[in-house]
């Protein structure tokens, strides 16, 4: 019984900052709701080995990136549909809404293993032994994979930036 008001403890004080996270590895919110309630069912009945970790949010970090890569190379749980929703919303009524528009697209077109990196290392402001413990991998490859991430970004937001090519005919079909 104690046990489950530690989680419940945890979940209070920790799901937002979580959720933030999967949002900014998903770019959907409906999805990171699913991937934070996921991981912690699945950590739920293991919950004493979580708690008797070094740092119990770091464990369960770990495990909700280890949640979003195994869903990413199972192919996620996407459903495909002919036709699309209409949006609810003008996605450029403001900058602000617009840079995070640009933000979460680019790190939508990013794989998923560069994508949880960055969002360890730039949102979470974790280090590179850290991002390394938490993603089981060395050092060197997340510096390798911050510099590969970030390269990419670049060349994508300098080709968004530059003119579009405009025919002499000013766009007008002959």
């Amino acid at each position: 019984m104690a046990e489950t008001g530690e989680f419940s403890a945890f979940v209070r004080a920790h799901s937002t900052v979580l959720l933030r996270s999967a949002y900014l590895l998903t770019g959907d919110r409906a999805s990171a709701e699913d991937l934070v309630q996921d991981t912690f069912l699945r950590l739920f009945p293991h919950w004493s080995r979580v708690m008797a970790a070094d740092v119990p949010l770091a464990y369960v970090r770990r495990s909700l990136m280890n949640n979003f890569l195994n869903n990413r190379r199972r192919g996620g749980h996407e459903v495909l549909v002919a036709d699309l929703p209409e949006r609810g919303f003008d996605p450029d009524l403001a900058g602000p809404l617009s840079d995070r528009e640009l933000v979460r697209g680019l790190l939508a077109s990013l794989p998923a293993k560069q994508r949880a990196v960055l969002v360890l290392r730039f949102y979470s402001g974790l280090s590179d032994a850290e991002i390394a413990a938490d993603l089981g991998c060395r050092q060197g490859t997340v510096r390798s994979i911050v510099s590969r991430s970030l390269a990419m970004l670049r060349t994508e937001t300098e080709h968004l930036a530059r003119p579009r090519d405009i025919s002499p005919t000013n766009g007008n079909l002959r």
